[in-house]
């Protein structure tokens, strides 16, 4: 099979992903045990399927009870979800965690540039709290990819992060903010900031800390909080190995090597036209050990030039730190 890392990321336009996905699709069709059988029993012919949109996609609550791998290579590291106490969580089993950091680092270039030319200050305590969080493994890289002496994680440290991003901005340096969403709120409530160019990258997840609020509301507050023009935001899961970006108003974009496509949400096996709400699937390539085509629980739209909104969750979803924002 001839999806190398460097095939993986190194394509440039539709007809290499299309070709790769279906190369890959037919590898985990036949080496994905619990996808084999989900396939088997849809009752589809892996040799008819000529194109990403005959493609099925696997449930993604298949990753809280079944071990979703199409590698025969030890695991290197597992990833979980996070939950409410009692939840059962997903598990991301990664044969090859190189792939996660290729992913991540080169998706940060694509959309911001040299790592290195920033300071990542993390406001995580919920993540920063537990075990298996594939954002800390990310973000841990960064920081320590940036060489900048100040970037690090403040947990509750507001006062030292206050005093870090006044440094920051009389000094002129790119930073990054990224943080989860109910611990950016207290943050501004307590302190006033004006630094115009910072990026401040949110997570999603009030983690239970508050009301949850629509985007709008949401981002409003933030940006008069920190007196920026936009929010940024990553979608990404404990499932995927690959992020898209928000630069701002909530419209993501993915790295060259991953998709989204719109289902039916009363045909999950239709896919419905761009403009229109839906269930989000994802085709992320650099899953090629585990499966790349995922039907979340997540709804959203897609848009003519390939980007696409995030408007909420299924019903009977679990409430999870996906960057999901009820509206």
């Amino acid at each position: 099979m001839n999806f190398t890392a460097d095939n993986i990321f190194s394509i440039q336009n539709d007809e290499q992903f299309t070709q790769l996905a279906l190369e890959i699709f037919k590898h985990q069709a036949t080496n994905c045990a619990v996808y084999a059988e989900y396939i088997l029993h849809l009752k589809i012919n892996i040799d008819e399927v000529k194109d990403v949109t005959q493609i099925p996609f696997l449930p993604i609550s298949f990753f809280k009870t079944h071990s979703v791998l199409s590698s025969k290579n030890p695991i290197q590291i597992a990833f979980s979800s996070s939950g409410t106490t009692g939840m059962i969580q997903s598990s991301h089993q990664v044969t090859n965690v190189k792939l996660y950091e290729q992913s991540y680092l080169q998706a940060f270039n694509q959309f911001y540039g040299a790592i290195e030319e920033y300071c990542f200050l993390a406001l995580l305590p919920s993540y920063q709290q537990r075990a298996g969080s594939s954002l800390i493994y990310m973000v841990n890289d960064l920081i320590e990819k940036s060489k900048n002496p100040q970037s690090g994680y403040f947990l509750y440290n507001h006062d030292e992060l206050f005093e870090t991003l006044k440094d920051l901005k009389a000094k002129n340096q790119k930073t990054v903010l990224i943080g989860v969403t109910y611990a950016l709120l207290d943050f501004i409530e307590q302190y006033e900031i004006n630094f115009p160019n910072l990026i401040v990258m949110e997570t999603g997840g009030m983690k239970g800390k508050r009301k949850e609020m629509v985007r709008e509301e949401l981002h409003e507050q933030l940006t008069k909080g920190f007196r920026i023009k936009a929010i940024h935001s990553e979608y990404g899961m404990t499932e995927l190995l690959s992020q898209a970006y928000s630069l701002g108003a909530g419209i993501f974009n993915c790295p060259k090597w991953m998709q989204v496509l719109i289902r039916d949400t009363n045909d999950p096996l239709s896919l419905i036209p761009q403009g229109r709400t839906g269930g989000i699937n994802v085709i992320d390539l650099a899953n090629v050990n585990s499966c790349s085509f995922i039907a979340t629980q997540d709804l959203g739209k897609i848009y003519p030039d390939g980007s696409f909104e995030v408007l909420g969750r299924f019903d009977n979803a679990d409430i999870r730190g996906c960057n999901l924002l009820v509206q």
